[in-house]
């Protein structure tokens, strides 16, 4: 314990005095305490020497990411959404799956205007390749504008720029489904059939020999 010493008459105070042994005890506790805190600096600097990826969402607090932490790896990147036509076996299938669960329960549902002449209708859509890709294109805009970063106004963008335009071109009166059903009571279904492939024209040296043998006919002549 340290020393009491009574204040002189004066009223100055002497400094307290600590026995050896105090002293050695706190010198023990700092050295303890400085060997810890170099410990975390090595460790923060091990975290903090690889950059994090530019999409990590610790980026911007200057902190490392996932794969910093106990080895983790760091979570893949969603992919980018292609082309339905360009997907392939399984692949198509599953996409297909999704795209018709979205127009049949939401899409048709919502926006689905009675079937007429002028607004004709598949019950096979999924058949008819280019309405398959108009539709699919429509459903990865509604995705993209649903999103919280397109703003409030992104589900209008989605109205206005691609609803109209994708469901008036399928169903456009001589459009895709203009063979298919035109009559809620009557359904039917018949691909139209394709534009022939085009034909080249190709040069050919039959019109240089006609003129060489011409030529040759009027020297004859001559």
């Amino acid at each position: 314990m340290p020393e009491s010493i009574n204040p002189p008459d004066d009223g100055e105070t002497e400094p307290v005095r600590l026995p050896d042994s105090d002293l050695e005890s706190i010198e023990a506790s700092v050295r303890k305490l400085l060997d810890q805190s170099a410990e975390q600096a090595r460790q923060l600097d091990s975290l903090a020497s690889a950059p994090p990826p530019a999409d990590s969402p610790f980026g911007a607090f200057g902190m490392p990411g996932m794969s910093g932490f106990a080895g983790l790896p760091s979570p893949a990147a969603p992919p980018e959404p292609r082309p339905i036509l360009e997907l392939e076996g399984e692949e198509y299938e599953d996409e297909l799956d999704s795209l018709s669960d979205w127009v049949d329960d939401f899409l048709v549902r919502v926006y689905g205007a009675e079937v007429t002449t002028a607004a004709p209708w598949c019950e096979q859509w999924q058949e008819h390749a280019d309405v398959v890709a108009w539709l699919h294109a429509l459903w990865l805009a509604y995705q993209q504008h649903k999103d919280p970063e397109a703003g409030p106004a992104g589900l209008f963008v989605w109205h206005r720029d691609f609803l109209t335009h994708a469901m008036a071109t399928v169903r456009a009166a001589g459009g895709p489904l203009s063979a298919c059903m035109t009559d809620p009571d009557r359904p039917a279904h018949r691909l139209l059939p394709s534009p022939p492939p085009s034909n080249r024209t190709t040069t050919t040296t039959e019109e240089p020999e006609e003129t060489e043998e011409n030529s040759e006919l009027g020297q004859a002549d001559g």
